[in-house]
């Protein structure tokens, strides 16, 4: 049994409200050590905890004070979970209650939720520190204190019916959201004792059930929201209406910095049904009774700009100036041993490569918008938000209006990937209503979206290693060059002119080699925003590091796999899920010809957002250079499972992502615009391109890791090596398809 301490039992309440429900509020915070991966694993990344202080900051709350979320019970004895995070498909409306309801004993069907309101100081995740939903870590912050919660709610319900019977407590039992006394056949709900419940105080300490006791959690419960989803009643923040709302079409600079130089208004008002044409400093908006009309409406205005200082960047400049800073010494990340000099000199070879990941958009399915009623006394914002205390923050900041004031209705997100981690559609919203006659919805397409993201940065990675007269690494140097997400986002995070984010699953590998040197060169490229995009910083390191680990395989003429395991004997759980997806894909079978196609397997492994995993891919390539994914198979230890069922949909959808970017996409620019416009030419894996991926779950009881981005790290490089052994053609620059190009 897990013995939770009483040390926040002061942050507990209870107390009734009307109709005799029964209100408990809860204490997020303290679960940081409760969340911490294992002793020897890397700590937490200081990304996730880097959102969190940015939301903080622009509210001017103090973090980790997350001591009022609620549990609400009625007469009736539904449950009402109060929920900090938003679902955006990784299924947290499902798995968080399934935490709650297990140890509160609850009947699952009768566990409602309702998104809570935009305030860092009652909903702060415990490893974020603020208000966010991201970074894989709905589960590791929950895990405990949700549980927790549970089982104190269920003390104080059932001493209430014990009390009411005049019995022992210890003689009850709770079944489904029923308290029984067999002994009398005596039974009641949650409902029926929930007022007397809220007179009671919490007990100081609780056990929590032995995992091996579950019924609820591990079990692939059917998900909460899709029945919503299934016959359209979900609400999206697209969906938000409001009488006598405005729908505006947007159109940016297509140059960062630029500024609107002419607009035609009266063509844009001779449009049936434009109400208003809206000019901020770098954007205009036609405002219409609805979406096609204002689109309509944008067109004929056809607003033209100063382009300004950016307006000739381009992406061979960027590259160019990227491949010349990455020859400077950059800040240390990580320093073992003497790897520059055991790289000079000792027997073997040395091998020096460099690799290059591209810009990358985010292209959400539910394009960007943002719904604002603006008026002298308060701001109302229907919005999908992943921050929404920041977009809250951004707003009082705008309208100057006291935080209080400006109220976040939160919604289903349609795709997050860390694109709506940011609100500059939020600030854009706000500038455009503080004009608009009344509320105003804006709505970017999916060309002003991909041409407007804030991308993920391109890199450029110089390696380097030795390998000794049996063919093992013994001196490892890395240096990163890109620019810092973290200098943006949360500057306090940075130290020593590190970016931690751009050096996650580079400064911390699993592999044990003598010398490792990890560096850091920051370097903006002009004209394009950067951010955080799924699986952050590992999804560009585990591309590099597990390329360049197979290259180096291949140096020694020893089998990628073999290769791995002799590097991994002090990294047990890294060691089992690449040895068990090996064994699943029938590592060193031949793999069943197709004709006039070369084949090839590939395998990652990778140890990040406290889980651990391993893929294998399976391509084959055509005389024209066209990669066709036909199998993937991925093992995941990430620790105690939930929901089974959501962690496969999670690998899944995460995988299918990183192959689409892996294959096809890139961001470039040209003039100081972005080339790529929509999904034409900026590709998203169609259904049948999809490969069969299978999942591998290990058992464990250990604390939970996250699953919502590893899928994406992994399958890059798992790619990059299938499409390696298939061809010969070593992919040291993403997409892989436009080198293959280049073959």
């Amino acid at each position: 049994m897990d013995q939770i301490s009483g040390k926040r039992r002061q942050l507990l309440k209870a107390g009734a409200i009307g109709g005799g429900s029964l209100l408990f509020g809860f204490s997020l915070f303290g679960c940081t050590k409760q969340g911490q991966t294992p002793a020897n694993d890397r700590k937490e990344p200081p990304s996730e905890k880097a959102v969190g202080q940015a939301s903080t900051a622009m509210t001017n709350e103090q973090p980790g004070l997350a001591h009022d979320a609620f549990i609400r019970i009625d007469r009736e004895g539904i449950v009402t979970l109060i929920i900090h995070k938003v679902e955006m498909g990784q299924g947290t409306f499902t798995s968080l209650p399934q935490l709650l309801a297990e140890e509160l004993g609850a009947d699952l069907s009768k566990v409602k939720l309702e998104q809570a309101p935009a305030n860092n100081s009652l909903y702060a995740d415990a490893l974020l520190g603020g208000q966010v939903t991201g970074g894989s870590t709905s589960i590791r912050a929950t895990y405990k204190p949700l549980r927790e919660a549970g089982a104190k709610v269920r003390t104080v319900l059932v001493q209430a019916a014990a009390k009411n019977w005049n019995v022992e407590p210890g003689d009850l039992k709770v079944v489904g959201g029923t308290i029984r006394h067999e002994a009398s056949n005596r039974q009641v709900h949650f409902g029926e004792v929930a007022e007397a419940a809220s007179k009671l105080s919490f007990p100081a300490e609780v056990k929590l059930k032995d995992p091996a006791q579950f019924t609820l959690v591990g079990k692939p419960l059917k998900r909460l929201d899709s029945p919503a989803k299934v016959n359209g009643s979900a609400q999206f923040g697209i969906d938000a209406r409001l009488p006598n709302m405005g729908i505006a079409a947007v159109a940016a600079s297509p140059v960062l910095g630029g500024k609107v130089a002419a607009v035609d208004e009266q063509k844009a008002l001779a449009v049936k049904g434009v109400r208003q044409v809206l000019r901020i400093e770098g954007a205009v908006a036609v405002v219409a009774d609805h979406f096609w009309a204002a689109k309509q409406g944008l067109a004929a205005a056809a607003p033209r700009f100063d382009d300004g200082a950016n307006a000739n960047v381009s992406t061979a400049g960027i590259v160019a100036d990227m491949m010349k800073v990455s020859q400077n010494t950059g800040a240390i990340a990580t320093d073992k041993g003497d790897a520059l000099k055991a790289l000079d000199a000792g027997p073997g070879r040395r091998i020096d490569v460099v690799y290059e990941v591209p810009f990358l958009a985010h292209a959400t399915m539910e394009p960007m918008n943002c719904t604002v009623d603006l008026k002298q006394d308060g701001c109302d914002i229907w919005v999908g938000t992943q921050v929404p205390a920041l977009a809250q923050g951004a707003a009082a900041k705008l309208t100057g209006l006291p935080i209080e004031k400006v109220r976040v209705h939160n919604h289903y997100i349609g795709g997050g990937f860390g694109r709506r981690l940011e609100v500059d559609n939020v600030i854009q919203a706000v500038e455009f209503a503080r004009l608009a006659k009344g509320p105003l919805k804006i709505i970017w397409t999916r060309e002003e979206d991909i041409q407007h993201d804030m991308y993920r940065p391109y890199y450029v990675d110089r390696m380097s290693a030795r390998i000794d007269d049996k063919g093992m690494p013994v001196a490892w140097f890395h240096r990163v060059t890109g620019s810092s997400i973290m200098s943006r986002f949360a500057p306090p995070m940075v130290k020593n002119g590190v970016d931690p984010d751009a050096v996650e699953a580079a400064a911390d590998i699993q592999y044990s080699i003598p010398a490792i040197r990890v560096e850091y060169v920051r370097h903006e490229p002009p004209g394009l925003p950067t951010a955080f995009w799924r699986g952050v910083g590992p999804t560009h390191n585990v591309f590099v590091v597990e390329s360049f680990i197979d290259e180096l395989a291949y140096a020694s003429k020893t089998d990628p796999v073999a290769f791995r395991r002799a590097l991994l004997q002090k990294s047990p759980r890294t060691l089992a899920v690449l040895n068990l997806a090996a064994e699943k894909a029938g590592w060193g079978k031949p793999l069943k010809p197709i004709a006039g196609r070369k084949l090839g397997r590939g395998i990652s492994t990778q140890f990040a957002f406290g889980s651990y995993m391993a893929q294998v891919a399976e391509v084959s390539v055509g005389p024209d250079g066209d990669v066709r994914v036909h199998r993937v198979v991925c093992a995941v230890d990430c620790g105690q499972n939930v929901n089974p069922d959501t962690i496969v949909a999670q690998m899944e959808g995460g995988i299918v992502f990183g192959a689409s970017a892996a294959l096809w996409d890139e961001v470039t620019v040209e003039k100081g615009r972005v080339q790529q416009s929509n999904f034409s030419d900026y590709r998203v894996m169609r259904m049948p391109e999809s490969p069969a991926v299978e999942v591998y779950i290990v058992n464990s009881h250990d604390d939970p890791g996250g699953i919502g981005e590893p899928g994406t790290a992994g399958i890059a490089p798992a790619l990059a090596n299938a499409v390696f052994a298939a061809t010969g053609k070593r992919i040291r620059k993403l997409p892989i398809a436009e080198q293959l190009k280049k073959a």
